[in-house]
């Protein structure tokens, strides 16, 4: 019993001693988290640089768009062909997807080698040789008969400007065929594939394995959205947000991206990392100085590194007492799979032994310890460098989220994760170490990247489909130039009927004057205050206006916010609210005592007798106070100021935002005569002609007119281009019947037609898988700034006018300061017309 132990012990240590030794000797090869870490920040800045349009020409790692949008839904269906194309094996494919509520599919495929003179010989070979086994495997399942869509996977760096489409950058692995670079490989394959005049095949979609790999997976796991491939080669894809995609046109939702990360390091940034044996075994590779970091990941070099390792270490007589032989002096002797049998549990040490033996190394028990961990280090070196890239991968997917802890799947593929021992667990390990924010779940890709091939053509059917479905829905949004042109010339009769006594009190468009006869010419000075009242918040400002050389204004200014059932309440609370709102601003600005004169943003519709004088027609934006309606505004701030009983104020003007806001900007730009307001309400004012103004008595100059066209069709002339989902929107308004046009055009309304619409399109199981979420049922669950995010307002505005109005040169100019500064500017000038009356 003593001599078992004896033994057992002897051995441990045998074993021990000979893992120092290798240790020591590729030190360099052992990376600490610190390290991986920083090859981990190394990579993130790498792939900022891929993405952007002035750094992707120098960045290694070319994060290369796909084109692919979307991940599977379920509800694809139909027939496909996939053939995949960049490993050790090319492979044709025929895939069923059914769209039973299951997610099920079925899959058929066949194997063809890949000889290495049609891989390194001419591309017309290539391809000629691929469409032959895809014509022989349609011969095989009886499918010569039938038009099937085709889509290709295609494992090597290509450059997409759509998806059935991919210019080859560089072969990388064992590929080298002449002719291919910087040509279009799907129309290569197409053009081999029409000398087959037996088959009619569409080539509809290009991938990337990796991409494949995503889309299988993601077919099983809806949130699968990175592919990592590990095998003959090594890359990554992940779905990047299209607003940081500066090589492809928009910036709405995302895009799966190729890292094509088998390229990081061929700039220098990993020389630090690469040892004499890396160096080595890319001065003896087809492509020397190109894939670096592939040549430290994948299983296509791993088992050349161990040969050079012990190749070396047998030279300095560390191992199989210095004889070399043969076998061990020749390059590609020791492959992967070897190094996977040598790492094996259990059997590891026998399965060395053996292999070396064949070598003609005939090695020693502690030779076979020593290159058993020498197999180790290498391998593990793989994982943990393959793991801090995924790591920077994982990390940027959950930045781009906003979380504070990401929960992702990363679909996997490839030879080395699918038959090492002991690899994939390594690489969890060492992931979940390094990204301990990330609940990462890795899935197996079970039927190989080219069913993602497949997949990704099933899902561009299905986006074609829905697109087709979804068009319909919306094609009463997309207005013609010949509607809009009849839409203004109805804007413009109404324009007119507002502006004429007879006909004032039936226009829809009410055209108020606003007793507004200037715009600031510069020579305003002094301090104002300001009260800007339209939406949700109520603002206070103080503004001081310089004249002459120095011209300015500068502006103090608080926001109060206005609770809903104070909008909702009755107008003396709404009024007394908003003098206790100003009493707090004039505390904070310790201008208590001073009786300043002010001008009152008030952005809803008034009949004006005078500037200072201000009769509310009717609320709008959700406001239902009551008791107003009918009566001057002014008159009721200024009972509310004698009531409270603190201060005093002189109240020169009483403006609507879009005056206001033409004010501000007529302080910039003296050209300025239209204000515009597209937020929570629409409204537009003008500088008229006073002659064509019947309502107010006078005929010279000019005076701005409020035209409250959020009114505009109120009696039914727009109801040809009001849809369905308008009229839901206004039944269900505070005001129903009533701004019409702003129900169409403004931000408080837009967010509710876009619910309405998303739920009608999930109801036809277009979208969201046919399921309407609690979310979705709430009203107002989309806000302007949403919308603000997903498209550009403002180029479309600009683009439109110029068009229907072509004969006007018009610059838009946005008010940087509100409407509350323009009720100051009025004031100002309210008060020089006023002191030049006086002279």
């Amino acid at each position: 019993m003593f001599a078992v132990h004896l033994l057992a012990f002897h051995f441990a240590k045998l074993k021990e001693d000979q893992i120092k030794k290798v240790d020591r000797y590729l030190y360099h090869m052992r990376l600490s988290d610190d390290v991986l870490l920083d090859v981990m920040a190394r990579f993130q800045a790498e792939m900022v640089k891929g993405l952007g349009r002035d750094t992707n020409p120098t960045a290694t790692v070319k994060m290369l768009p796909s084109f692919v949008r979307s991940l599977p839904d379920g509800s694809e269906s139909g027939d496909f062909l996939a053939v995949d194309l960049g490993g050790s094996q090319f492979r044709a494919l025929e895939v069923k997807v059914f769209n039973d509520g299951k997610q099920s599919s079925q899959l058929e495929s066949k194997f063809y080698p890949t000889p290495k003179e049609v891989i390194q010989g001419s591309g017309t070979e290539l391809f000629s040789y691929v469409a032959d086994c895809l014509s022989d495997f349609m011969e095989s399942r009886n499918l010569k008969h039938k038009k099937l869509p085709l889509g290709f996977t295609f494992s090597f760096p290509c450059k997409q400007t759509k998806l059935e489409e991919g210019v080859l950058l560089s072969w990388t692995k064992h590929f080298k065929a002449r002719g291919v670079q910087g040509t279009d490989v799907v129309s290569s394959l197409h053009k081999a594939l029409q000398k087959h005049k037996d088959i009619d095949v569409d080539v509809l979609a290009m991938v990337n394995d990796t991409v494949g790999t995503m889309m299988t997976c993601g077919y099983d796991d809806p949130r699968c959205e990175v592919g990592l491939i590990i095998g003959t080669g090594t890359n990554a894809c992940y779905m990047e947000e299209m607003r940081h995609i500066d090589l492809v046109e928009g910036d709405e939702g995302r895009m799966c991206i190729n890292t094509e990360w088998g390229a990081f390091g061929d700039d220098g940034a990993l020389d630090d990392l690469r040892t004499e044996f890396d160096r080595e075994l890319d001065l003896g590779s087809l492509n020397p100085g190109k894939q670096l970091f592939e040549k430290m990941i994948s299983s296509l070099y791993l088992g050349e590194l161990v040969r050079l390792i012990l190749l070396k270490m047998t030279k300095e007589g560390l191992l199989f007492n210095g004889k070399v032989s043969a076998a061990l002096l020749t390059k590609g002797k020791i492959e992967m799979k070897h190094v996977s049998a040598m790492e094996k549990y259990k059997e590891g040490l026998s399965n060395t032994k053996e292999i070396l033996t064949e070598l003609n190394l005939f090695p020693s028990e502690d030779d076979c310890i020593a290159v058993q961990h020498v197999c180790t280090i290498v391998s593990f070196r793989s994982a943990n460098l393959c793991a801090a890239a995924l790591a920077a991968i994982l990390t940027r997917l959950r930045e781009n989220k906003k979380l504070l802890r990401l929960r992702t799947t990363v679909g996997i593929d490839g030879g080395l994760y699918k038959t090492h021992p002991q690899y994939p667990k390594r690489l969890h390990k060492v992931v979940r170490r390094l990204v301990p924010n990330c609940d990462v779940r890795f899935l197996l890709s079970q039927s190989g990247s080219a069913k993602g091939a497949a997949m990704v053509t099933a899902v561009a059917y299905r986006l074609a489909a829905q697109r087709k479905q979804i068009d319909a829905v919306l094609a009463p949004f997309l207005l013609s130039l010949e509607t809009l042109r009849d839409v203004m010339n109805k804007m413009r009769t109404e324009l007119e009927y507002g502006l004429k006594r007879e006909t004032q009190d039936r226009a829809t468009v009410k055209m108020l004057p606003t007793y507004v006869c200037g715009t600031p010419d510069g020579t305003e000075k002094g301090k104002y205050l300001a009260l800007d009242l339209g939406g949700t918040n109520f603002r206070v400002l103080l503004v001081k206006i310089r004249s002459g050389r120095r011209r300015s204004v500068r502006m103090y200014n608080k926001i109060f916010a206005i609770p809903l059932e104070i909008m909702q309440g009755t107008g003396e609370e709404l009024f007394d609210h908003i003098v206790q709102c100003i009493a707090d601003f004039l505390e904070y600005m310790g201008i208590k005592g001073a009786r300043l004169p002010l001008g009152f943003t008030f952005s809803f519709p008034c009949r004006q007798a005078s500037i200072d004088k201000g009769t509310l027609v009717g609320w709008t934006k959700g406001f239902k106070a009551t008791d107003c309606e009918g009566e001057d505004v002014v008159d009721m701030l200024r009972e509310a100021i004698r009531r409270r009983n603190e201060f005093d104020l002189d109240i020169v003007a009483v403006v609507n935002d879009t005056v206001g806001t033409m004010m501000t900007c007529g302080y910039e730009d003296p050209n300025c005569e239209i204000g515009l307001i597209a937020g929570t309400g629409s409204n537009v004012c003008y500088m008229e002609d006073m002659k064509n103004i019947e309502i107010v008595e006078g005929n010279e100059g000019k005076m701005c007119i409020n035209t409250e066209w959020g009114g505009f069709g109120d009696n039914g002339c727009i109801d040809n281009i009001r849809t369905k989902y308008d009229k839901e929107v206004d039944e269900g308004s505070l005001n129903a019947g009533k701004q019409r046009y702003e129900k169409m055009t403004s931000g408080m309304y837009l967010g509710e037609i876009v619910r309405q619409i998303l739920i009608d399109l999930t109801k036809q199981g277009l979208l969201f898988r046919g399921q309407i979420s609690e979310s979705l049922r709430k009203r107002g669950i989309f806000e302007t700034k949403f919308l603000s995010q997903i498209e550009s307002f403002s180029r479309v505005l600009q683009e439109t006018v110029r068009e229907l109005a072509p004969r006007c040169d018009v610059t838009f100019m946005l008010s940087e300061d509100g409407s509350g500064k323009g009720a100051a500017l009025i004031t100002a000038v309210a008060k020089r017309l006023h002191n030049v009356g006086q002279k």
